[in-house]
């Protein structure tokens, strides 16, 4: 049914498109080309008008943008223009610009760029405008808005003609403007605690600092494979066993997974590393950051999600993976016996290999069965060491690591650890993910030699913290897809 739809409208298009090349071509006989100007000075926006009328009204003011509504009424029009900050009514009479100039204005389309310069004034009716003196075609718009500028909604469509989707709704543009807000907000708070903002290399020899997929590419000059960056970790942790305390990356990460509403192959996630520090330094770090970016962009830390009521506020909840899946699920790991775990996880349909480890064992009951009911902020700490081969062991229970993830609204959005820096167990765990690796586990960790030797040089004690941007982004602007906090997402090519 989608398919046809968009067939349907590629059909609509290509008649409305042919009027409109026909207006082009006339103009153009007429020595008039709709895309000549380059330069267009403008001296005022929409909502600069509008909220500080006192300032501009009988002022002469320049302004531009693209016509979304017009209504012709004899003599006289009215046009709506849609500039970057909103919209504004302009009027426009055949005797103020003359005969000529006022038919070729209402052949105009809905769609079409201008410029106005004209007078502040207030309409009869009350609605503040811009009388227009004269106008000036920009550019010239072959293809109409969607359904009469009454939105866009097809999301095949919206996703794959973005510009269209800004345009027609103006929440989704609402939407990439907070953002935008959000990380620098993020620079904001780091900058001020000290971190620096670095920048590490997406083409990597060894895909590492994460249990992922990647994609591989091929560099032709050194006729070497290489693989687009998983997470930036090792190369940040080189930076702090190079003398640098406190740093931060904002980045595009790329793994070779599938799509969903919670996953697109590239993302863009913020790593920070802080010298001397460790995981609860970590959480502590985490809260701030949420609390401080939804503050200063939304003005307050009480979230509505999906008509689920979010506190950002107050503390968020720290609890163990064995606990909580004790709380969940009733397994207690400590006091079982593996085999019988694995005979009570398969009454529930967690189905469990005989020879699988206690660590994957525990991992997999919480990712099978705990994350969905994790909705309010809360703190998962203390993961097995097996699946978390560059975080630190805990001292009084070698098998646990001080590693955490948090999460809210039955998702991740976030991963941090005390930093492994012995370089004997690293080896060691990277060992064993190679191991795993030549056993077909297309996740497992990479070798990396190098990383290795920076740690002999010494890493000092070390927390670390990484954050799904995009997934915050969907938290605190009310998002249920990732899709829709993306400008460009990933998507399946058309036939």
């Amino acid at each position: 049914m989608q398919d046809n739809h968009i067939a349907e409208t590629m059909q609509d298009e290509n008649e409305l498109k042919a009027v409109r090349l026909e207006k082009l071509a006339a103009l153009r006989a007429q020595g008039k080309d709709p895309y000549e100007v380059t330069l267009y000075e403008k001296t005022a926006l929409s909502n600069d008008i509008l909220s500080k009328y006192s300032e501009y009204e009988g002022k002469i003011v320049k302004i531009a943008g693209r016509i979304i509504s017009k209504r012709v009424m004899g003599k006289a029009s009215f046009v709506h223009l849609l500039d970057s900050q909103g919209k504004l009514q302009v009027y426009i009479r055949v005797d103020m610009i003359g005969e000529a100039a006022y038919e070729e204005f209402i052949k105009l389309d809905i769609g079409d760029i201008i410029g106005i310069e004209g007078e502040v004034f207030t309409t009869r009716k009350g609605e503040k405008s811009v009388k227009a003196q004269n106008y000036i075609l920009l550019s010239k718009s072959l293809l109409p808005l969607p359904e009469k500028f009454h939105g866009l909604k097809d999301p095949e469509l919206r996703y794959r003609r973005r510009y269209v989707d800004l345009i027609a709704n103006p929440e989704v543009k609402d939407t990439f403007e907070k953002r935008s807000k959000i990380i620098s907000a993020m620079r904001e708070l780091l900058d001020a605690k000290g971190f620096i903002e670095v920048e590490t290399p997406i083409l990597n020899l060894i895909a590492g600092g994460a249990n992922a997929r990647p994609f591989i590419t091929h560099h032709n000059s050194l006729d070497t494979d290489m693989f687009l960056r998983i997470a930036p970790e090792l190369y940040l942790k080189r930076l702090i066993v190079g003398g640098f305390e406190k740093v931060y990356e904002i980045g595009r990460l790329f793994r070779n997974e599938g799509i969903s509403v919670k996953h697109n192959p590239e993302f863009t996630s913020i790593e920070l590393y802080q010298a001397y520090s460790d995981y609860n330094d970590m959480m502590d770090i985490t809260e701030e950051l949420f609390k401080y970016c939804a503050q200063k962009v939304l003005g307050t830390t009480q979230l509505n999600y999906q008509g689920i009521d979010i506190d950002l506020g107050i503390p968020w909840r720290r609890i163990s993976m064995l606990n909580i899946v004790k709380e969940i699920t009733g397994i207690d790991f400590d006091n079982m016996k593996l085999p019988d775990i694995i005979k009570k996880t398969a009454s529930f349909g967690v189905e469990l290999a005989k020879d699988c480890s206690w660590g994957n064992a525990l991992y997999q009951v919480f990712d099978s069965c705990c994350e969905d009911a994790l909705i309010q902020p809360t703190f998962i700490i203390d993961y097995p060491v097996e699946v978390s081969p560059l975080a630190k062991r805990k001292p009084e229970d070698k098998r646990l690591t001080e590693r955490f993830e948090f999460f809210a609204t039955g998702r991740e959005l976030g991963n941090a650890f005390s930093e492994l820096n012995d370089p004997l167990d690293q080896r060691a765990r990277f060992q064993e993910q190679a191991e795993a690796r030549a056993k077909g586990d297309s996740e497992a960790h990479m070798n990396d030699e190098d990383f290795v030797t920076a740690l002999e040089y010494g890493l000092p004690p070390t927390g670390g913290l990484g954050i799904g941007i995009d997934r915050m982004v969907m938290l605190l602007t009310n998002q249920s897809s990732i899709r829709d906090v993306i400008l460009f997402p990933t998507l399946k090519p058309k036939n």
